[in-house]
C-alpha cells in the first residue's frame, strides 16, 4: 500500500465513521500520512483525529478510537496504535511502508506525486505583463496540469475581466535575465508571491547559501552513487533503511505538497519541499557506498535505492518548476 493509497484509505475510515453516525463533522478532502515522529510506531502515522476533534465536538483519542475498528479492516493494515494526544499510527501488513514508498517512486519516477485531485477543473491564468508573472504562470500550468486541471492562459492581465486568475506577484526588482535562466525562474519562484524576490550574485556561487545549488548539488549526487554503485557492480534495492525517518517523511509529503501548490497557486511551496528532501538527504548520502574492503550489502542496496527515490523526487519538482536538474555539477 502507497502513502496515496493509504490517505484513501484513512478517508474512508472517516467517512464510514461519518455515514453510520459516529462522527459528526463533514470529512476532509485529503488525509496526511507521514513517517510516525518522535513516540510514534510502525510504518505511517496520521493526525486526522486532532483535526476533526473540535468540529466533531469529542476529544481526539475518542476520534482516534472510533477510527481504529475501520482501519483494522482494511485490506494491507496489520495494526493500528493511539499515541500521544491522538495520532493514529499504522503498521503495514509485510512491513511495505518506508519500503513501499522508495518502491513507488521508482515506479512513477518523475511523475511521482502527480495525481486527480483537481482532475476535470478549468483554470484560466492571466499574467500581469511583468517578467515574474510570466514566469510563475509557466510553473503554475505545469503543476496545476500534474493534477489533472484544465489550464488556459490569457496573454493579458484583463483587469476589466473577472474570468479567471490573475497572476501577479510582487515584481521583480531587476532584470533576472543576467541570471541565466535556470537561478532566473528560482530567484523568481522561491520566495512567495508576496515577497519581493532578491536579484543578485547569491544565486550563481556554488555553495550551500544558494538553496537551488544545494537542491541540484543533492540531485546530482544520486546521479553520481548511482554510476559508481554500477561500476562496483550493484544496484538500487528497496529495504529498510536506519536513520533515515527524515528524508522519508519529506518524501511521502511529496504529494500532498504539490496538491497544495496547484490548489493555493504557490509555487514556493513545491521550491521549499525541494530544499526539505535535499537537506533530508544529505545525511545519507555519505553512507550509501561501501568504504574500504567492504562488499556491497543489503544496507547498500537499500540506501542507494533511496538516495535514487531522493533524486528522483528533486529531478521532478525541478522540472515542474521549469528549472534543469543536471547529472553533473
Amino acid at each position: 500500500m502507497t502513502p496515496v493509497e493509504l490517505s484513501r484509505t484513512v478517508l474512508h475510515a472517516v467517512r464510514r465513521a461519518v455515514d453510520e453516525g459516529e462522527l459528526k463533522v463533514v470529512p476532509p478532502e485529503k488525509v496526511l500520512v507521514a513517517p510516525p515522529g518522535p513516540g510514534g510506531c510502525g510504518d505511517y502515522a496520521t493526525n486526522v483525529a486532532l483535526q476533526l476533534a473540535r468540529p466533531a465536538g469529542q476529544p481526539p483519542q475518542r476520534v482516534a478510537e472510533i477510527l481504529r475498528p475501520r482501519l483494522l479492516r482494511a485490506p494491507g493494515i496489520s495494526d493500528v496504535v493511539v499515541t500521544g494526544p491522538g495520532f493514529i499510527n499504522i503498521s503495514l501488513a509485510g512491513a511495505e511502508g518506508p519500503v513501499g514508498l522508495v518502491r513507488e517512486i521508482l515506479r512513477c519516477g518523475a511523475r511521482y506525486g502527480h495525481g486527480d485531485a483537481l482532475d476535470g477543473r478549468t483554470v484560466r491564468l492571466r499574467p500581469a505583463r511583468e517578467v515574474r508573472a510570466v514566469v510563475q504562470v509557466e510553473a503554475l500550468v505545469r503543476i496545476l496540469r500534474s493534477q489533472g486541471a484544465v489550464v488556459h492562459v490569457d496573454d493579458h492581465d484583463g483587469i476589466d475581466d473577472h474570468d479567471g486568475v490573475v497572476v501577479r506577484p510582487v515584481p521583480a526588482p531587476a532584470d533576472p535575465a543576467r541570471l541565466g535562466p535556470d537561478a532566473a525562474r528560482w530567484a523568481l519562484l522561491y520566495p512567495a508571491p508576496h515577497d519581493r524576490p532578491r536579484i543578485g550574485d547569491e544565486h550563481l556561487v556554488q555553495r550551500e547559501g544558494n538553496l537551488l545549488f544545494r537542491v541540484r548539488y543533492a540531485h546530482a549526487r544520486t546521479r553520481a552513487l548511482l554510476r559508481n554503485a554500477a561500476d562496483l557492480g550493484f544496484g538500487p534495492e528497496p529495504g529498510p533503511v536506519d536513520g533515515a525517518r527524515p528524508l522519508l517523511r519529506a518524501l511521502a509529503d511529496h504529494p500532498r505538497v504539490l496538491v497544495a501548490a496547484a490548489t493555493h497557486r504557490a509555487p514556493d511551496r513545491l521550491a521549499r519541499q525541494l530544499v526539505a528532501v535535499a537537506d533530508a538527504a544529505a545525511p545519507l548520502l555519505p553512507a550509501v557506498l561501501p568504504l574500504g574492503e567492504e562488499k556491497p550489502s543489503a544496507a547498500h542496496r537499500a540506501r542507494l535505492a533511496l538516495a535514487d527515490a531522493a533524486g528522483t523526487v528533486l529531478a521532478g519538482g525541478l522540472s515542474l518548476l521549469g528549472i534543469d536538474a543536471p547529472d553533473h555539477l
